[in-house]
């Protein structure tokens, strides 16, 4: 997330309002309703790990050891147990 200075972008009487409330500190503005995104959604990281966990599965499937997918992926057995179940329900 980048940081935007308040002073740049609202007018000087709302940052000496919020000065009272927040002086100095780092303050998170929710997107409108309706505009938010979902997680991973904006930097593709959502639809790379889709992506894995496919593959993953993929490769369970024809016959890859859970140790070796481990190994490969560089993530728990707990882990890949987890993705396995999960693209099972898809």
């Amino acid at each position: 997330m980048k940081y935007i200075k308040a002073e740049n972008i609202l007018p000087e009487s709302l940052v000496k309002q919020l000065q009272e409330y927040v002086n100095g500190d780092y303050i998170y503005v929710p997107r409108k309703e309706g505009e938010q995104r979902a997680w991973g959604e904006k930097s593709g990281t959502r639809a790379y790990l889709k992506e894995r966990n496919q593959e993953i599965f993929n490769k369970y499937q024809e016959g890859e050891t859970l140790q070796k997918l481990c190994e490969d992926y560089y993530l728990s057995e707990q882990s890949i147990r987890r993705i396995l179940r999960e693209e099972k329900k898809k």
